[in-house]
C-alpha cells in the first residue's frame, strides 16, 4: 500500500479544500453574469494609474472633441493680414461656421467667407512633409497657427451670373447695373483703383477685401483660371464671430449694402441672392 499517499490525503485539511475550491471558482467565473472579460479591467484602466493618467486621458478626450468640432462645425481662423480691415484685423481669431452652406444654402453677396484659393488664387497647394502638414493643420484648426497659405478670408461681392463692374461716375462698384455704397470699406480706401468688367460664372464667386488698397483678391487674378473667381465648393465656411482678443468679442457685422441689387439675368430672384441675412 502507498501509505505516504494516504497520509498526504488525510493531512489535507477541510479549510484548504474550501480555499482551493473558492480560488478555482473565482478564476473562471466572470464578475457579473453576461459581463465580457474586458469589462473587468477597463474601468480600472480608465480610472487607475493615478492623477497623471486621468489628466492625460481627459486632455486627450478634450483635444478629440475640439478637433471634431473644428473639423465639422465651427473652426477658429487666425487672421494673418490686414486685407479685411477694419472689419477684421491682423491677429483676430474668428469662428468660421462650416455648416453655413452645407444644407442647400449658398454664399450671398456681403458674406465674409473663408475659402481655399488653391487653383483659383494661385497654383494647387504643393505637397510637402505630410507629418509637418498634419501638425500645422491641427494647430490651425484650433487657431494656434496661421492658416494654410492657400486659405483666404474675403467678402462676397458677386455670385454666379452677376455682372460686376468698376466704376461708376462716383467711383462705386456696380453689381448688375446697381451702384453699391460699401460702408464697410476701410476709411480712405477707394472701392477699386483697378477698372474691371466681369461676369461671374455659375457656381463661382467674385470676392474682395474690405481694405481695398491692401487686398489681393479677385481683381488680381483676372488672368488666372476662372478669371479671378472662386468655386463655391472651395468655400470653407462663413465668418460668424470674433472670439479673440477679448476686447474684440463681437459678431462679424452683416451688411444690407446689396439689398437693392437686382437678380442676375437668368438668376433666381430671391433674398438668397440679395443682401444681409440672419
Amino acid at each position: 500500500m502507498n501509505t505516504e499517499g494516504q497520509l498526504a490525503e488525510r493531512d489535507r485539511s477541510p479549510g484548504s479544500e474550501k480555499e482551493h475550491g473558492e480560488r478555482s471558482r473565482s478564476s473562471h467565473a466572470p464578475a457579473r453574469a453576461g459581463e465580457p472579460p474586458s469589462a473587468r479591467w477597463l474601468p480600472e484602466w480608465l480610472t487607475g494609474g493615478g492623477r497623471w493618467r486621468r489628466a492625460a486621458l481627459l486632455a486627450a478626450a478634450c483635444a478629440a472633441v475640439v478637433l471634431l468640432v473644428s473639423g465639422f462645425v465651427m473652426q477658429p481662423f487666425l487672421i494673418p493680414s490686414g486685407s479685411m480691415e477694419n472689419t477684421l484685423r491682423p491677429g483676430d481669431r474668428v469662428l468660421v461656421n462650416k455648416l453655413a452652406y452645407r444644407f442647400g444654402d449658398d454664399p450671398r453677396r456681403g458674406d465674409v467667407v473663408v475659402f481655399d484659393g488653391a487653383g483659383s488664387f494661385g497654383e494647387e497647394e504643393p505637397s510637402g512633409n505630410p507629418v509637418t502638414g498634419l501638425l500645422r493643420k491641427a494647430a490651425a484648426a484650433v487657431g494656434l497657427a496661421e492658416p494654410a497659405e492657400s486659405d483666404y478670408v474675403k467678402r462676397v461681392v458677386g455670385i454666379g451670373g452677376d455682372r460686376v463692374t468698376c466704376c461708376d461716375k462716383r467711383g462705386r462698384i456696380e453689381v448688375n447695373g446697381q451702384p453699391v455704397d460699401e460702408g464697410y470699406l476701410r476709411p480712405g480706401d477707394r472701392p477699386s483703383r483697378v477698372r474691371f468688367d466681369t461676369v461671374v460664372p455659375e457656381g463661382r464667386l467674385w470676392v474682395m477685401g474690405d481694405h481695398r488698397d491692401a487686398s489681393r483678391d479677385s481683381r488680381d487674378y483676372l488672368g488666372a483660371p476662372g478669371g479671378g473667381t472662386v468655386p463655391v465648393d472651395k468655400v470653407i465656411g462663413r465668418a460668424e464671430w470674433i472670439g479673440w482678443p477679448f476686447g474684440r468679442w463681437s459678431a462679424v457685422p452683416r451688411t444690407d449694402t446689396f439689398a437693392d441689387v437686382p437678380a442676375a439675368p437668368g438668376g433666381i430672384p430671391s433674398a438668397a441672392s440679395g443682401g444681409a441675412h440672419g
